[in-house]
């Protein structure tokens, strides 16, 4: 599409101007891109992560307001960053954590644990977290997925948490408010988390989304990003889970 000649637009203003986020789960991946975005928006940003030096380069590069490398899952850690946090904030997005895909016969008990936890008992640990620190109509924003959905082999715990992630959020969302709670289900991402996931098999994968899914190029953090910011942004939404997955679901495979 193209415009004519003495066609002009007018600014946009920030969608977060003055407001600050905190990502948990901010130095890589979508926890990284969307601390990037909602700085684009006028934000200040603090992150979190467990490699402490790649969140000292990622703080630098965003210009965060603050940084905190700890254990998101470890409740002293956790309680010891929200301590040394300002007494009020804006949003809250967590993306800590990965699926654990697994057979029965080889499930490692306390790996499964600490999947569940990752997920979760992480969400209602923020969400207790919350009351009090995030401002009426901030939001609370989780990622879950949408893989799981179909049963398959391996996919026991991941699918079990697929499914209760949203019902939790729709809880969370009632018991908070005026706090929001959402939920953004993610498909394939191309994410560092990804490529470690697949390995030598991550070039594949991309090939075949890319033949495959309707939007004809495999989904990246910068998407998940701009829902992100969106849905903080929003006042009007809360309780909901957001599908972004270039229509990955609607295909076979």
């Amino acid at each position: 599409m193209t415009t004519g000649p003495g066609v002009t637009f007018a600014p946009r203003d920030p969608e977060l101007p003055g407001q600050t986020v905190v990502v948990i789960g901010g130095s890589s991946g979508m926890g990284l891109e969307t601390a990037r975005r909602a700085r684009a928006e006028g934000a200040d940003v603090i992150i979190t992560g467990r490699d402490p030096a790649r969140l000292r380069q990622a703080a630098t590069e965003l210009g965060a307001r603050d940084s905190a490398a700890f254990d998101a899952t470890d409740p002293a850690a956790l309680d010891r960053f929200w301590d040394g946090r300002p007494p009020t904030v804006d949003h809250v997005f967590v993306t800590a954590g990965g699926p654990y895909y697994a057979l029965l016969p080889d499930l490692d008990h306390a790996r499964a644990v600490r999947d569940f936890n990752e997920h979760l008992w992480l969400a209602v640990t923020i969400a207790q977290h919350a009351v009090g620190r995030v401002r009426a109509g901030g939001t609370l924003l989780f990622i879950g997925g949408t893989g799981a959905r179909r049963p398959g082999p391996g996919l026991a715990l991941t699918a079990a948490s697929t499914v209760a992630m949203p019902a939790l959020v729709a809880c969370l969302a009632i018991e908070l408010a005026p706090i929001r709670a959402n939920l953004i289900a993610a498909g394939f991402v191309d994410t560092p988390l990804s490529a470690s996931l697949l390995g030598g098999d991550l070039e594949r994968r991309r090939d075949e989304l890319r033949a495959t899914l309707p939007i004809g190029r495999v989904v990246g953090p910068a998407d998940v990003a701009a829902l992100a910011v969106h849905i903080m942004a929003n006042t009007a939404l809360t309780g909901a889970t957001y599908d972004i997955d270039g229509g990955q679901q609607l295909v076979a495979g």
